[in-house]
């Protein structure tokens, strides 16, 4: 009862209430040291990028030659930006409903004029099942801060407001990552806004849920046979492209990427993957997960991945106590406070997580995402601190002289403040 009385005053609070506008820039006084923006101001525009000619997953059939189509992928983009620029971009976006309309306020200006003295790293972020591209805005504003190019994909077929049959994500999330590398490349060798911006030769994949299944794919982890013959799956055996073993899912690998980072990757407790199938995987790769995910796993899944890719240097920073929504989602906008009867859920439930206050989590993903592609993409040693760390953070001894130096018993996480790395894990498997 108490539930539905909820709910009641919620629908009556949002009701003819204008649109409220959710800040994707916080920064909390508690926040890891590299969660803070950067020294360079950002700039954001929207590109449209079209894939021709490509499979349509969901107008095929067995039997017969899948159809093909264009794959429209429309691309936010932030980079760094001409000093003097304004900050405050507004973004109008929709929330989980594909239909109510949202804005979110960052520090990012539109259509800025580039800082294009250099190129710059290029960041691919992939969202969820459904999601769209402003679901990590805030992690593509603080990172073009700091000296990336970062392109948000809003995957056809698998937005809020155009969520399509899961065939669709399951083979198009490696192959939309790939073609939106291939596109802004052309994009910076051309005489665009864009030019002469992007190093396409170093270059990080960042995927939550289903947008980090299609990064471990794109990595070298190939799928297992009984995921590309599942009845719900993709239609007619289309997923064989990305079978472990398979020419076209060696094809897919490509060396200019440096670093992943897998937050919540879906797929392993389902057997999408084997111990062999992972073992593939052939990047440097920092998984995030909470350690009770019922979408993707935790056990079975995340950290299963993490331990099975035995290859490659890899990192489990785990949120005890988070669910799926861990680190990635931007703040719930208050528009998903209010029930959506088509849903038969309340929104926020797809923003927010019981447990961790999402600016929180927000803050710790942008401080190690710095760190780890610091480290990947820039090659800056002075990041391997920030890396090194004892596995719990809550057994972590802060101990420092009056000079503010650490003394011998030191143990403390490298950027956290006392007391800020309860709650969370950092654990390193190397190669074998």
């Amino acid at each position: 009862m108490r539930r539905v009385a909820w709910l009641v005053l919620a629908a009556v609070l949002w009701t003819g209430a204008a649109m409220a506008e959710t800040r994707i820039d916080l920064v909390r006084p508690d926040a890891p040291a590299l969660a803070a923006p950067g020294p360079h101001a950002v700039g954001v525009r929207t590109v449209t990028l079209p894939n021709a000619d490509q499979i349509d997953e969901l107008q095929a059939s067995a039997g017969a030659e899948p159809p093909r189509t264009d794959r429209v992928l429309t691309v936010e983009v932030w980079y760094p930006a001409a000093e003097g620029t304004v900050p405050g971009a507004t973004y109008t976006t929709v929330i989980r409903d594909g239909i109510t309309q949202t804005q979110l306020v960052g520090a990012a200006a539109r259509d800025a004029a580039p800082n294009a003295d250099r190129a710059y790293p290029l960041v691919i972020l992939s969202h969820g099942y459904p999601g769209n591209r402003m679901l990590m805005s805030h992690l593509g504003e603080n990172l073009a801060s700091k000296g990336y190019v970062v392109a948000s994909i809003d995957h056809q077929d698998s937005t809020y407001s155009e969520q399509a049959a899961f065939g669709s994500p399951l083979v198009n999330r490696p192959v939309d990552q790939r073609f939106i590398l291939d596109a802004m490349a052309s994009l910076s060798a051309g005489d665009g806004p864009l030019g002469g911006m992007i190093n396409a030769d170093c270059v990080a994949i960042i995927g939550y849920s289903m947008g980090g299944y299609g990064a471990l794919i794109f990595g070298g982890a190939g799928v297992t046979q009984s995921a590309v013959d599942l009845s719900w799956g993709a239609p007619a055996g289309l997923l064989s492209r990305h079978l472990a073993g398979t020419e076209s899912h060696a094809a897919l690998y490509d060396p200019r990427v440096k670093a992943l980072i897998a937050i919540g990757p879906w797929g392993r407790a389902r057997d999408f993957w084997n111990g062999d199938g992972v073992a593939g995987l052939r990047i440097p790769t920092l998984f995030v997960a909470g350690s009770v995910d019922t979408v993707s796993g935790y056990e079975d899944g995340i950290r299963q991945l993490w331990r099975e890719a035995r290859y490659v240097d890899r990192t489990l920073l785990t949120f005890d106590n988070a669910g799926h929504n861990a680190a990635a989602p931007m703040p719930a906008p208050k528009e998903s406070w209010a029930p959506v009867e088509s849903l038969g859920f309340v929104p926020f439930e797809r923003y927010a997580d019981p447990v961790w206050d999402s600016v929180r989590m927000n803050n710790i993903l942008q401080h190690f995402a710095t760190a780890y592609l610091g480290k990947h993409l820039h090659d800056d040693p002075v990041m391997d601190r920030y890396l090194s760390l004892i596995p719990v953070g809550a057994e972590g001894v802060h101990a420092l002289n009056e000079a503010g130096q650490p003394k011998e018993e030191h143990t403390y996480w490298t950027g956290f403040a006392p007391g800020t790395a309860i709650g969370l894990r950092f654990e390193v498997l190397e190669a074998e």
